[in-house]
């Protein structure tokens, strides 16, 4: 991460739990500044990589969230995402409960 944030010219801290290796990078950047924001969004894309990379996850404790659904299919594959959409529709038919999510 430390490249990663060299390259890009950021500050990325690494806040972990170390019992279990769970790490939450955060990146500081201005988002008002709009060159900042993109390079910390290329920088947060790096580190999904970096992690689906070494054979981690992009989530800990918690559901992936819309932020990282990109690197999803990257983590479980594409059919275990399409299998979590089709459990979605069974269960929500009319997308009324988060629509747009998974599950």
């Amino acid at each position: 991460m430390a490249a990663i944030a060299a390259d890009r010219d950021l500050l990325i801290s690494v806040i972990a739990h170390a019992g279990d290796g769970n790490t939450h990078p955060l990146i500081v950047f201005d988002p008002a500044d709009a060159d900042m924001a993109a390079r910390a969004q290329l920088a947060f894309g790096e580190i999904m990589d970096l992690a689906v990379g070494l054979g981690g996850t992009i989530t800990g404790e918690h559901g992936v969230g819309r932020l990282k659904q990109p690197w999803l299919a990257g983590q479980i594959g594409p059919d275990a995402v399409e299998l979590n959409h089709r459990i979605k529709q069974a269960l929500d038919p009319q997308n009324i409960l988060n629509p747009g999510a998974a599950i």
